[in-house]
């Protein structure tokens, strides 16, 4: 009776235990919705000081586009402007970025400079050089309570992809 006892408090104990950590997972997940949401709107917030740059304006004239992925694979991001097949091109290429940092966890224009440098093979991620993109844009972001996030923006000069989506994420997470 009594190791009967025992038995029901133990797999009563590790079920709480498994509940806590579905819920503690399920609030950094909300955490980390949170933040990716607050991401898009600083870029959104951001993107019309970029834009009165003539050399950023002309890329796309504000039709841009950025992608999010989480370690797990969701997704998120949002298109800017007006039209629609431009738009979808910025987001196509912001999507091969993010992917690829994803897959390889380097920036995309490093990713490209260590292929062509022999540094590191274009098998070695399972990208070939034909599909791989160099262009900057897509980053690897790590959040402070350190959620990895793979972020590809395009549609403005690849220095200012970069830059935009670090602002946006610094300014997140003091929010």
């Amino acid at each position: 009776m009594k190791r009967n006892l025992q038995g029901i408090l133990f797999k009563q104990i590790e079920a709480l235990q498994h509940t806590n950590k579905r819920k503690i997972s399920g609030m950094k997940n909300e955490s980390t919705k949170k933040i990716i949401r607050a991401i898009v709107e600083n870029v959104e917030e951001l993107l019309p000081v970029y834009l009165q740059n003539e050399s950023d304006r002309s890329i796309s004239n504000g039709n841009v586009a950025i992608v999010i992925i989480e370690e797990d694979g969701s997704v998120a991001g949002k298109i800017f402007g007006t039209n629609k097949i431009r738009a979808r091109e910025s987001f196509r290429v912001a999507w091969t970025k993010a992917s690829q940092v994803w897959i390889t966890g380097i920036k995309t224009g490093e990713y490209e400079k260590k292929i062509f440098n022999d540094e590191i093979s274009d098998v070695t991620y399972g990208i070939s050089k034909p599909d791989m993109i160099g262009w900057e844009g897509g980053q690897p972001i790590t959040l402070k309570d350190g959620t990895k996030l793979a972020a590809g923006f395009s549609g403005i000069r690849g220095f200012n992809d970069l830059e935009i989506v670090v602002k946006a994420v610094a300014k997140a997470e003091v929010q």
